[in-house]
């Protein structure tokens, strides 16, 4: 396997945590975003969007992080990312889906690029802007959390899931940009569970050979 990956893009950053959970061998492959690497045409040949990750498996190049993320639990089940049960599986979903789809895509480089050199607005508005979004998601979690973790050191029930391999990252981001986390005791504690772990230690940005 070949992970097209930069190390502080938190979409290529679940993916090394999945990856690193089920013990499967892969390549990096640096792309660096912040020098547009990604809009140059032989990775668009591999990703059209011109973003990361990408997973190059045999023949096949996947993108999207949840899509590859779901295609490594069925390739390598143990351990599962989605539960087997219905309810549980939903619930998984639907948390990861709040970081990956509503929080993150609001918040990443060229969002941001745009509020700064298409639309004008200087470092407080941009991160008036990061913190608002990071704190509408991170409320629901927080609450779902309460409701849905067995244990306080995962999202959802008793065990790792996709949910905890989007929060990581995302927890990450957010003291990137200094926003306050005291609203959200139970994600700090997850988050600091989950840190202990060796497949999440391993994947962190700073871990990364191509880390600044």
């Amino acid at each position: 396997m070949k992970l097209y990956s930069y190390w502080r893009s938190s979409a290529a950053y679940r993916v090394r945590i999945a990856l690193n959970l089920k013990q499967l061998d892969y390549e990096q492959v640096f792309c660096q975003l912040a020098e547009g690497e990604q809009r140059q045409p032989g990775y668009l040949e591999l990703n059209p969007q011109g973003l990361v990750p990408a997973l190059q498996h045999q023949d096949h190049v996947l993108v999207q992080s949840l899509a590859i993320i779901e295609y490594l639990d069925s390739l390598a089940p143990q351990p599962r990312l989605l539960p087997a049960d219905p309810l549980a599986r939903a619930r998984v979903n639907a948390m990861a889906q709040t970081v990956a789809c509503e929080v993150h895509p609001l918040n990443n480089l060229r969002v941001m690029q745009y509020l700064r050199q298409q639309m004008g607005q200087d470092d407080a508005a941009i991160q008036a802007w990061y913190a608002h979004w990071i704190d509408q998601g991170f409320s629901a979690l927080e609450r779902w959390a309460g409701q849905y973790s067995a244990s306080g050191e995962y999202l959802v029930g008793d065990s790792v899931s996709l949910a905890d391999v989007c929060l990581v990252p995302q927890m990450y981001n957010a003291r990137r940009f200094r926003v306050s986390l005291e609203a959200y005791p139970r994600l700090v504690a997850a988050d600091a569970h989950l840190q202990t772990l060796p497949a999440f230690a391993e994947a962190a940005p700073e871990r990364q050979p191509d880390a600044i």
